[in-house]
């Protein structure tokens, strides 16, 4: 599954959150994800928010990830699909 990983902070955890992911190598950064794929992610400095996209079958490790960081930020999870699966559903929902 993919999901949406959408997070924002608040101005008095902001800098926190900025030195946390700032002194992470890439060895943590791959730890603070296990058994979660990062397809991508894109950070908006400025307003203190971002967003990513991952896929994993497990949605509790999408949880966990999402877990060590909302102590410093909000964030949200949705679940989504891809151009190629949603027509899959759309055609086997209406038989086209």
């Amino acid at each position: 599954m993919k999901f949406l990983i959408q997070w924002s902070s608040a101005p008095e955890t902001r800098h926190d959150a900025y030195k946390g992911f700032a002194r992470m190598s890439e060895a943590d950064d791959a730890a603070d994800h296990v058994g979660v794929t990062l397809v991508g992610r894109w950070h908006d400095v400025v307003s203190g928010g971002g967003v990513a996209i991952c896929e994993s079958d497990d949605v509790s490790a999408v949880q966990a990830w999402a877990l060590n960081w909302n102590g410093v930020l909000e964030v949200d999870v949705t679940p989504v699909a891809d151009d190629e699966e949603c027509r899959s559903m759309l055609r086997k929902k209406w038989n086209l």
